[in-house]
């Protein structure tokens, strides 16, 4: 190295959000102290300084940076339902197989993210995200002309695991390099646009395959990932607060078993012959369990510190985020069925009723920082949850067949309020609660909100949906005269589901009236308990928060408290 040159090693961040470093001189060996050239670093001379809490101007545009490659991750994550027809046609697909190709991506995601949020921790996150954004090229142009079901599925997957390595380095960088306030807006933007992308990732598809073939709702964002790529690489600081311990790679394997099996078992429950098959992934997603704990009470240094995650404000936190973004997810995952098969949308129509979520999400997402400084955690969660509360409630007693468009917007508007309330404290809460050291942990388990919180959510409401189905579905058949020269073929064809029914609907014009009447009907049955059950689910998550999270006060004091502790366990 030539004289004089300055090698850079991890520092903590300045109050205002600058990552601080210390400088050793190659030439004279003498360390000194100074601000790296990232987002919020010090002014030069003669410039502005940014008022307190407020990042420089350069720090703005990393939190571009970091929040467009989040944007890449939610795209991807929320584009494939509604091309899943198109994709069932192009491959003569089976249901099994659709399932999957929707699952891959999540499934990718959520499986990683602890282990490749710790190797982020140890390695460098600005490492972890360029590698995450440059995998995320070659798996959406390999979805985009897979040849086969079974190639789209591994493309899906690898695109996941690309978001594994990227999506919660964006959290904790945010966590690293920012501080106060400003970090809670950070996390209020970063948050809210998340849930906007998968709220408006429908659309989105729905608009794209008005135009252009099946494959390209997983090209789209492909360009969104090159400038993403472009701007870690020049913006985002090399080094910022990684820790020197070891990963725990025996730990971080069992986790992606345990997440793998545990999310494709809950997916896999509702479908018809999947039974045995889901219990035996739970069964391996529990020994796994049992694995991953023994291994984290006895690793040197753990994947999850399940000291950390006992605090009180991680895991409060953590159950909240999953039952409120499941909520999202959920309510999008039907809601979609919905506004295509009883109201009878095109996937663009219905696209475009998500669009009012994801407006709400963004208006709300600043207010929501400014409650969470003001008010407190508590309140902010509990307000996001009365107004998920509200819009399942509008659900639950307006939507019925041809109803107006209205209950409609009120339902995804208050459920986009909801969690653009709910979900910068339950992010805040997690990154807030953990030494930075452990920054990819929090950030990890604030990605696994979404994805388990989703796949939960989804899962759970739609096996009501089609167990409600099949019920009204043959209550209607027995009630209908001449129901006993119906074949048991036909009835389990009808029962089976709404597009079941319409195909059958197709091949008998004489009764193609009565079945789809009756096709809706049955659907808004198990609607009705879909929604029940997921309004009755947000009831136990806020009683949750409003008993054991802690008001503001005792919030700030056991804050501190886990500052002291990690400042004496994890000195700088």
């Amino acid at each position: 190295m030539p004289d004089g040159a300055s090698t850079t090693t991890k520092g903590e961040p300045a109050a205002d959000g600058a990552a601080g470093v210390h400088r050793t001189d190659a030439g004279t060996g003498q360390r000194r102290c100074g601000v790296a050239p990232n987002p919020a670093g010090s002014p030069p001379a003669g410039s502005s300084a940014p008022t307190p809490n407020q990042p420089a101007p350069r720090s703005m545009w990393v939190l571009v940076a970091l929040i467009l490659v989040a944007t890449v991750a939610n795209l991807n994550l929320s584009v494939a339902n509604v091309a899943l027809p198109d994709i069932g046609k192009a491959f003569d697909a089976s249901q099994t197989a659709l399932n999957l190709v929707s699952v891959g991506y999540s499934l990718g995601l959520a499986a990683s993210v602890l282990y490749f949020g710790a190797v982020g921790d140890r390695y460098g996150r600005k490492l972890m995200l360029i590698l995450g954004m440059s995998l995320t090229i070659p798996a959406c142009l390999l979805a985009g002309y897979a040849p086969s079901i079974e190639v789209l599925f591994l493309a899906r997957l690898l695109g996941g695991l690309a978001a594994g390595m990227a999506f919660p380095t964006t959290l904790a960088l945010i966590t690293a390099l920012w501080k106060g306030p400003a970090r809670t807006k950070a996390i209020a933007l970063w948050s809210a646009t998340g849930g906007a992308i998968a709220a408006l990732g429908s659309l989105l598809s729905g608009w794209l395959l008005d135009h252009f073939a099946w494959g390209s709702v997983f090209l789209v964002t492909v360009p969104l990932a090159v400038v993403a790529l472009i701007m870690a690489i020049v913006l985002v600081p090399a080094h910022v607060n990684e820790t020197s311990d070891a990963v725990d790679n025996l730990g971080g394997i069992v986790s992606i078993v345990l997440v793998a099996s545990f999310v494709l078992s809950i997916n896999f429950a509702p479908v018809p012959g999947g039974g045995r098959l889901a219990l035996i992934l739970g069964a391996i997603a529990l020994l796994a369990l049992v694995l991953f704990v023994l291994r984290q009470l006895r690793a040197p240094s753990p994947l999850f510190d399940l000291h950390v995650a006992s605090r009180r404000i991680f895991w409060v936190a953590a159950c909240a985020g999953i039952i409120v973004f499941g909520t999202l997810m959920a309510a999008i995952f039907i809601g979609q069925q919905f506004l295509q098969n009883v109201l009878g949308y095109s996937p663009l129509e219905s696209g475009a009723a998500m669009v009012p979520a994801a407006v709400a999400m963004v208006i709300v997402a600043p207010y929501s920082a400014k409650l969470v400084e003001s008010r407190g955690s508590r309140f902010t969660l509990l307000l996001g949850y009365s107004f998920c509360v509200l819009g399942l409630l509008v659900a639950l007693v307006f939507w019925k067949e041809d109803i107006p468009f209205w209950p409609i917007v009120v339902t995804f508007v208050c459920v986009g309020i909801g969690v653009g309330f709910a979900g910068t404290p339950a992010s805040h809460s997690l990154t807030g609660s953990v030494p930075v050291s452990r920054a990819g942990m929090a950030s990890g388990t604030a990605d696994l909100q979404r994805d388990l919180g989703g796949a939960v959510m989804q899962s759970m409401l739609g096996a009501l949906l089609t167990a409600g189905y099949a019920s009204a579905f043959a209550s209607i058949i027995s009630a209908t005269p001449g129901s006993d020269q119906v074949s048991d073929a036909a009835r389990a064809q009808l029962q089976k589901s709404f597009g079941s029914a319409a195909d059958i609907a197709q091949r008998y014009p004489a009764y193609a009236n009565a079945v789809i009447s009756a096709a809706k009907t049955s659907f808004l049955h198990g609607d009705k308990l879909a929604y029940a059950a997921g309004l009755f689910v947000v009831v136990i998550g806020a009683a949750i928060v409003f008993f054991l999270f802690p008001r503001k006060d005792r919030e700030h004091e056991l804050l501190a408290e886990y500052l002291a502790e990690d400042s004496r366990t994890h000195p700088a």
